[in-house]
Parts: structure tokens; sequence; C-alpha cells
């Protein structure tokens, strides 16, 4: 199948640029572009047409505004029927991207004097792995994960994209996270793969664990070697809790400032939303930012990978909600936003001490031991004894307890969905139900 001559220019300047980025791409990402035909045809007309005229997007306007239902539009506050009803852009709303890019920014002070694409609108971060999955992943690339992972990963990348996981133990003797077996693990692929993909989700989910600062520095310094070494190298920053943090010993920020520029045989891919940063999942609203050591201007082939990612959506769901993205965009916008969301972070904070507080208590050692958390929506419990699906089945037919089974040990506990005064009674329960198995 031939190139389209729009694939192949925008191709030629990511080559230009750093060769090594277009090794990494699938076929699929490789042949993708943003095309120019009726979009193309209708951005000439909206600068050029008269609005009386212009017979060229298809939506439906009244009067030369947005044709709309008042029974929509009465649930729709503070949204002007064209900022909730209309297309958005395949990108995303262009006022949306560079206000997160500048967040993006202030987060993560480390970036200052780096550069990185602007970042396109997904439909949540599920879209976005899905996304790169199309873009770089090919039939048997290998991708490495630590045993406690999202179990969406394995369908898209997997399922849907056909290749293969490697995982390593993702804690320690120690209980911190298990940086020799990562490493090996890191080495052990890279010896048999010209690329690697490495995932990195903190906090993570199932666990509620982020990396300290120093097995931070030492995770990437670990993937800047493997690049120096010859093998491409994706790191993907699975972001989607960034911010939640509880103590003051996990990383401030993404591992994306650290590894973004660092080499040309490195691209990071940052993964991160207002869908669980902001409290607004059913919006849907999440952003894929690029970061690599450029040649020559960064704008260009920044702006390249950023049209074949717009392409990628234009070619599947065409555009994400253009309500969400008002909606999201105002409120960071707005006076008091931050005030608000660190009050809900602080409320997600007292349950994980809570939780911690609860744990302390010796009664329950013979049932099980904490895995390690310190940020995020999740903590998990490791059973000593139980098996965990004959578990979750009994706690919530009997003491109506809903749970997470992970695996045979593993039982994950969503402290985000539990009030802090019904934290105690929940690990009660748990624990009345591992002696009701025992009898």
């Amino acid at each position: 199948m031939s190139i389209n001559p729009i694939a192949r220019e925008l191709n030629t300047i990511i080559n230009a640029g750093n060769p090594h980025l277009l090794e990494m791409f699938s076929k699929v990402g490789r042949r993708l572009y943003f095309p120019k035909g009726i979009l193309k045809q209708s951005g000439e007309a909206r600068q050029q047409a008269d609005p009386r005229f212009n017979a060229t997007i298809g939506i439906a306007t009244e009067n030369q505004g947005t044709m709309h239902l008042p029974a929509i539009m009465q649930y729709l506050n503070h949204l002007s029927p064209s900022e909730a009803l209309t297309y958005a852009p395949s990108y995303g709303i262009p006022d949306l991207r560079k206000l997160w890019k500048q967040k993006i920014y202030q987060k993560n002070p480390s970036l200052q004097g780096k550069t990185c694409s602007l970042p396109v609108l997904t439909n949540g971060i599920t879209h976005g792995i899905s996304i790169f999955a199309d873009m770089f992943n090919s039939p048997d690339d290998v991708l490495l994960f630590p045993d406690k992972m999202w179990g969406n990963n394995a369908l898209i990348m997997t399922v849907r994209g056909d290749a293969r996981i490697s995982t390593y133990p993702m804690f320690s003797e120690e209980h911190g996270f298990n940086l020799k077996d990562f490493e090996e693990c890191v080495i052990r692929e890279a010896a048999c793969h010209h690329k690697i993909t490495v995932i990195l989700n903190f906090p993570n989910n199932p666990t509620g664990y982020t990396l300290t600062e120093k097995e931070g520095q030492t995770v990437a310094v670990i993937l800047e070697k493997i690049a120096q070494q010859g093998t491409n190298v994706i790191a993907v920053l699975d972001d989607a809790y960034f911010g939640l943090r509880y103590e003051d010993n996990p990383m401030k920020e993404s591992l994306f400032a650290r590894l973004c520029n660092s080499h040309p045989r490195l691209l990071a891919v940052k993964l991160d939303g207002a869908t669980k940063e902001m409290f607004v999942w059913g919006l849907r609203v999440g952003f894929i930012t690029y970061g690599t050591q450029i040649k020559g201007d960064p704008s260009k082939v920044y702006d390249a990978l950023e049209r074949k990612t717009a392409g990628n959506i234009r070619g599947s769901m065409s555009n994400t909600s253009h309500a969400g993205q008002s909606i999201v965009l105002k409120a960071l916008q707005a006076e008091g936003f931050e005030a608000q969301h660190a009050q809900k972070v602080k409320l997600l904070q007292a349950r994980a001490r809570r939780i911690k507080e609860v744990l302390t208590n010796p009664a329950y050692n013979d049932a099980w031991e904490m895995y390690p958390f310190n940020s995020g929506y999740f903590m998990c419990l490791k059973l000593k004894s139980t098996d965990a699906e004959t578990l979750r089945l009994h706690l919530l037919e009997k003491y109506k307890v809903g749970l997470i089974a992970i695996n045979k040990t593993d039982l994950r506990i969503a402290f985000s969905s539990v009030d802090e005064e019904n934290i105690k009674t929940l690990f009660d329960y748990i624990y009345a139900g591992v002696q009701d198995l025992k009898n």
C-alpha cells in the first residue's frame, strides 16, 4: 500500500529532525497524516466566505448561529451553543491545548529550557493509550510493565495491538520499587529488540504507589543508558492520577520532565488529563504530549507528530467532546479552582492516612500485608492464605462490600470512593471475611 503524499511529507520532516522517531513508528504510524480535503476547504471558508453563504460544515445553523434545542441548552449553563454543540478540532480546542501545556510546565519545573509538543486532546487516557498503540506498536513489539498494572493495558496493547507484554515484580523485599528487576528486564528485552516500550504509571493503578525522587532518577538513568547503547526506547508516562500525593516522599514531578529531550533514541510520551486530576471522569478530557531530542527546529517535528496524532483521531472518532473541553478550559481559568482542587486532595490524603493508621493494628497481621502506597486512588492488600476472588465474592454476598480481585493474592481497594468514617469498618469486614473462609 502506497503512502499518502502528506504522510510522506510528515515522515520527511520527522526524519530530518530525528530519524530514530521514524524507526519507532508502527506501519500505521508511518502512514498517518491529517487530511487537507474537506477540513482544509472548510477552514478557508471560515476565513474568507460570507457567513450567510458558508455551506461547507456539516452542522445545522440558524440565523448564522449554531442551531440548538432549548431542552438541551438548559442543562449546559454558562456555555454557548457554539462552545458545547459544535465539532471541536481533531487536535482539540487551541486555547485548552495551550493552557494545558502551560500547566505541564508549571507542575514540572525541570521542564524549563526543554521542548515538547503541544498536547493533543484525547477522549480520556484510555483513548490516549489506544492512539499510542496505533502509532507506535507493531506486532510482536515488547512492552515492559510491572506485575501490578491496570488490566485494560493488556486489552489495548496485546489483544488489539498484537504486542507482547513483559513484566517484572513491582516491589522489592524492602517494600520499594524493584529497581533491580526493572533494570534486568530492560536490559534483557533491549538485547533482543531494536525498540522497547516502557510503560510507567505513577501513581500506579492498582497499588497507589509513586516512585520516590531517588527511584525516579534511577529509572531515568537506566532508560537513558539503554538509549545511549543503541536501542530505541519509548517511555510512556501514564500520569492519570498526577498531583494526588499524600506523603512527602513521592516524586513531585512526572518522569516526563527528566526524560524529555534526554537522548535522540528516547521518546517520552506523556498521557494525562482532567479525567482523574480534576475529578471529571465522564467528561473524557485527556492529552497526549511528546518530548524528545531533535536536531534543528523542534517545532516542525512536533507539529508533524501532532498532525499524525490528529489524523489518528480524525480517522477513528473525528474529535473529542467540545462541551467537555469547554468546561475544563473554563474551570482551569476560574477563580478559586486551585483552592477547590487542593481541598479535595486533602480529603483523599486524610483517607490514605486513616488507612495506614487502621492497618497498624497487629490483629490483621495473620490475614494480609499492605503493599506500599502514597498517592492516587487505590491501595492493595496481599492476602496470606485466602484466595482473593473467593474472598471478593464472599464479602460481596455476606457483607455487601465491593472490592477488586487482581489475582489469586491481591485485593484492590479504591479508597477514593470510601468516606473516612467508614474505613475502619471496611477493613473489619474484610478481616471477618478472611476468618469466615478459614472456618
